[in-house]
């Protein structure tokens, strides 16, 4: 049994049915999930208390859940903390989850109180980085 030949408009062809298939599937966008939240704990006495408390559980975040994640401000500040974590993901749902699965986590983790949360899950377009060629 022979091959056809592969000539250059096979390839092409070949090519665009495989980079096409998301497309076709509507999936060439992604979903950014955001996570922020003020963390109160007026009982620490020094920075290096609250530093304690709030770095292992964020380390802990990250070694359980595909996020980043950050300390974002008051780290000169005693009694409060913000901090912050995000995911992205091609399913919104699976994002969605996820992103709320890991803030009842982090809520869990340790002495502070959790006295003001934000979280959004935006949708980001992937068209502009594809390849010219499989458009």
């Amino acid at each position: 049994m022979t091959l056809p030949p592969v000539t250059t408009a096979r390839l092409q062809k070949a090519l665009a049915s495989v980079y096409s298939v998301p497309e076709r599937l509507g999936l060439m966008k992604a979903y950014l999930g955001t996570y922020t939240a003020r963390l109160e704990m007026p009982w620490v006495r020094s920075l290096k208390e609250k530093r304690a408390l709030v770095k292992p559980a964020m380390e802990r975040l990250k070694a359980r859940y595909p996020v980043s994640a950050a300390r974002l401000a008051g780290q000169d500040n005693w009694g409060w903390e913000v901090v912050g974590f995000t995911i992205l993901g091609w399913d919104s749902v699976w994002v969605e989850e996820t992103l709320k699965e890991a803030a009842r986590f982090l809520v869990t983790q340790s002495e502070f109180q959790v006295a003001e949360e934000q979280w959004s899950v935006d949708e980001v377009g992937l068209e502009a980085l594809l390849p010219i060629w499989s458009k």
